[in-house]
């Protein structure tokens, strides 16, 4: 037997035995290591998820590792007892946003581990192997749990398109901040820079070669900045910072937005803004290779850890990135 968290609806919790499912054509069955609980979590358990990207009752847990324990026909049998991550999105493979590379972007309808289909707060997950990454052996699967927050980010510095000797900000000093941080750092900028409230975050910024600066700091344009914050205002801050002609990227959702982001200024800046939903594979295998060559390290970001019994005192948990160890 195994054991799930199942949220029946929403604020109604409970974690319950399972019996395992054989993987089917063209799936595998990781054991779960270790799985992240995100914003998008605590929206599901509180029912404020936007309709249509949830289906109750749901087994939460789209930020995992873990290892390949069962493979079903039709699946390279080399992934047995291989440390793992997954994508979330079960993109169809064949619509025209899959057949270029935007698989984040599928026009079959919304599925996606976690919301619409059971996820990884559990002992066990089965999903398609295609949807795996392999990692190194003898990997830190606690630390590769935040390999999909990493995948968002990596599509995000990839739209950046830093090259070295540029001046990069952040705007964001949390997990999502930190990790962009990170990828952004080894594009070799001049200057790197996270903009946010905190000073706290400091210390971890000066890691992986950053300062922190509050946003109310006069600071000289950036050539691109990436805005990982998604609090009201942040938007169009991110696009204040960013140097006439340079790339900012959004990737929060804000909600209602204080500070809206003017077209007219945005064609008088000729600032160029992009934005990022998910990940898609393409960014997965580059937060991996990343995370694989040691250039992104999200282990320091952890802050609590969790039994999957405690699934719900997790979630109750703010401030920092909580993970649940099944």
């Amino acid at each position: 037997m195994s054991r799930a968290v199942v949220l029946e609806r929403p604020g109604e919790l409970r974690v319950q035995r399972t019996e395992p499912q054989a993987p089917g054509y063209g799936e595998a069955v990781v054991r779960v290591a270790w799985s992240g609980i995100c914003g998008s979590d605590r929206e599901v358990f509180a029912g404020t998820r936007a309709e249509g990207y949830v289906r109750y009752p749901v087994t939460p847990g789209h930020e995992w590792s873990g290892t390949v324990v069962e493979l079903g026909p039709g699946t390279d049998e080399s992934l047995l007892g291989k440390p793992v991550v997954g994508e979330g999105f079960r993109n169809c493979g064949r619509c025209a946003s899959c057949r270029r590379g935007d698989t984040n972007l599928c026009e079959a309808a919304y599925d996606e581990t976690g919301f619409t289909q059971p996820g990884a707060w559990s002992d066990e997950l089965r999903l398609p192997a295609r949807l795996l990454h392999e990692l190194p052996e003898g990997a830190d699967l606690r630390a590769a749990a935040l390999l999909e927050p990493a995948a968002c980010m990596a599509a995000a510095t990839l739209k950046a398109a830093v090259v070295p000797g540029e001046r990069v900000a952040v705007v964001g000093g949390g997990t999502l901040g930190m990790l962009a941080t990170q990828l952004l750092a080894a594009s070799g900028p001049a200057e790197l820079v996270v903009v946010d409230p905190r000073a706290d975050r400091a210390e971890l910024a000066r890691r992986w070669g950053a300062v922190v600066v509050p946003p109310d700091e006069e600071l000289a344009p950036f050539d691109a900045v990436v805005e990982a914050a998604g609090a009201p205002g942040t938007g169009a801050l991110a696009v204040r910072l960013t140097r006439r002609g340079g790339r900012t990227v959004l990737t929060g959702l804000a909600g209602t937005e204080t500070s809206p982001i003017a077209p007219a200024d945005l064609v008088a800046s000729a600032v160029t803004v992009h934005t990022v939903f998910g990940a898609s594979s393409a960014a997965w295998t580059h937060a991996v290779r990343a995370f694989a060559a040691g250039l992104l390290d999200p282990a320091p970001l952890i802050t609590h850890e969790f039994p999957l019994e405690q699934a719900e005192e997790a979630l109750h948990t703010v401030g920092g990135k909580v993970l649940l160890h099944p």
